[in-house]
């Protein structure tokens, strides 16, 4: 019952409010656990000296809220809230509050992208003269609804030998803009979306904005489990399915050869679709990881294939792309329209004649040989630092690595977080990528993209050194 004490306000009375967003607080930080049932009205009323009234207004605001729920004859229970958009605000507030200038002294394992020491400015730079020289004003004005046309046949021809038609390509401003778009397009309320757990946080977010039925699946080493999949799709009527491919966002996972085809197959048994985020595909370092992806594989059109160039070149050019089956190729292409009109005409023509004259190639087989190094060297060090503390899988590709926090029941990817953050060292929890966060309290993720290998090392070391701390 000492977890139920609070102090007096000014009055020296305790007032329903005060009790209710104290209860509110003890279940958001899991003190009280979901499901666990809440003192009786009596006993709760004696330990806060106030009178029955007050905690019968607490309970049911707290029902109100969704806090709590009643069962008939025994009385009221903790209720768990969606409370990753709380985890992902903390995170996203401590990451906002350094600024660029106090960002300097952290070892910042939270990158998605590679370092901007590496992004050819000048060659890009050189690209965009050439363009506005070329075009002029076009450059700058000229908009085309589905993109510009230089760039879907570059694409066509560089990406896919031509197999997929330019007409069937459709530039967006970025991947995450690509899944909002397919969403918008063909996810309605209360729609069966089967995701990966856990996922990437930006496409979790946008399906539940849609208010769809999210069924989460779990990952194994190559994809998701096939068998709790096929389970799914026999209970429920799927919509679609959301997956990255390749170096999935947050485990490092890549899918086998043999489940895509068994995935594409279930599709056109049980009538779904797969909306494939190709992630970080360029970054392949094992030479038995082969590039084919969903989209590549595909007879049947049921493949919504999205690809983003912001995550592995300039991201503020903010330019990716999306194919859409035929079945939705009008409706996907009216949602991009309704969402923004075009993607920057300057910024698109740029992309097209810099993959043109084969910097683009140059370009990724530089970041290849820089992180496979790199990638080397940190799972070195998470062996020689934290092999008894954590246990992790070797992607084989990628940016970074998945980590899951051994024995230590004290120990959580948030107070972890905290502790490391007060030693200037950043870790993604993993509580932000799954639909219930409490599944990932004993997960982060360590990305290696803007270290350097002294850096990654010491931060390494600061982590496990943290973690005999927090034991």
């Amino acid at each position: 019952m000492e977890k139920y004490f609070l102090k007096l306000d000014g009055d020296g009375i305790v007032k329903y409010k005060a009790i209710e967003k104290h209860i509110k607080k003890l279940i958001d930080l899991n003190e009280i656990k979901d499901g666990e049932k809440l003192p009786s009205i009596r006993k709760l009323a004696k330990f806060l000296n106030v009178n029955n009234v007050t905690v019968v207004n607490t309970y049911k605001e707290l029902e109100n809220e969704g806090y709590a729920f009643q069962k008939m004859g025994s009385g009221t229970y903790a209720k768990r809230r969606d409370i990753s958009r709380n985890y992902r605000r903390e995170y996203s507030n401590v990451l906002k509050r350094i600024s660029n200038d106090e960002f300097c002294k952290y070892l910042n394992f939270t990158g998605e992208m590679p370092n901007g020491d590496f992004f050819p400015v000048k060659s890009f730079k050189e690209v965009i003269d050439e363009i506005l020289d070329r075009d002029g004003s076009k450059a700058l004005t000229y908009q085309e609804a589905l993109g510009y046309k230089g760039l879907r046949e570059s694409i066509s021809d560089v990406f896919w030998n031509n197999k997929v038609s330019s007409e069937d390509i459709l530039i967006v401003s970025g991947a995450q803009q690509g899944i909002d778009v397919v969403s918008k397009a063909i996810i309605n309320t209360n729609d069966n979306v089967v995701i990966e757990k856990p996922t990437y946080s930006g496409a979790l977010s946008v399906f539940k904005w849609r208010r769809a039925r999210i069924i989460d699946i779990p990952m194994t080493k190559d994809g998701i489990d096939i068998g709790q999949f096929e389970k799914a799709l026999r209970k429920n009527n799927i919509k679609c399915f959301y997956t990255m491919s390749y170096f999935q966002n947050p485990t490092g996972m890549s899918y086998s050869y043999e489940k895509k085809r068994e995935i594409l197959n279930l599709a056109e048994i049980y009538d779904f679709y797969i909306i494939e985020d190709d992630y970080l595909s360029e970054l392949i370092y094992d030479d038995n990881i082969t590039y084919n992806s969903f989209k590549s594989l595909d007879v049947n059109d049921r493949v919504i294939y999205i690809k983003s160039f912001s995550k592995i070149f300039l991201p503020g050019i903010r330019i990716g792309y999306l194919i859409p089956p035929k079945k939705f190729k009008e409706s996907i292409q009216n949602s991009k329209i309704n969402t923004d009109i075009s993607t920057s005409s300057l910024m698109q023509r740029a992309l097209d004649l810099y993959i043109r004259k084969g910097f683009w190639k140059d370009y990724t087989n530089k970041l290849n040989s820089i992180y496979y190094n790199r990638y080397n060297y940190t799972k070195r060090c998470l062996l020689k630092y934290l092999k008894d503390k954590t246990e992790f899988n070797d992607p084989g590709g990628g940016l970074h690595f998945y980590l899951k926090i051994l024995g230590n029941k004290n120990i959580d990817s948030i107070k972890l977080f905290n502790a490391l953050k007060t030693n200037n060292v950043l870790i993604t929890p993993g509580t932000l990528f799954y639909k219930n966060p409490l599944q990932g309290e004993k997960y982060f993720r360590l990305s290696f993209s803007q270290i350097n290998e002294d850096e990654i090392e010491r931060g390494i070391n600061i982590i496990a050194h943290i973690m005999d701390k927090l034991n």
